[in-house]
């Protein structure tokens, strides 16, 4: 089975990285930078684990559920 994580920080906590990377790019030419969000993405290639685990697995190690949403995708 494969899987992507996608982690991102909640919507009401500050992203300082992102917020860096927007200035950086109006500074670089790129107009109406509305807003930029920086998380991470996690592929597991894993055999004989359920969905249910997965998630387990996601919100008590590949995420921190205070600050960060993360949502799972099961591509085969």
């Amino acid at each position: 089975m494969k899987a992507v994580v996608t982690v991102m920080p909640k919507p009401a906590i500050l992203d300082p990285a992102g917020v860096a990377a927007g200035r950086a790019m109006e500074h670089l030419g790129l107009k109406g930078v509305r807003s930029v969000r920086i998380g991470k993405s996690i592929e597991i290639e894993v055999d004989g684990a359920d969905e249910k685990r997965l998630h387990e697995i996601c919100h008590d190690l590949l995420s921190n559920p205070v600050v960060e949403d993360y949502k799972l995708e099961i591509l085969s």
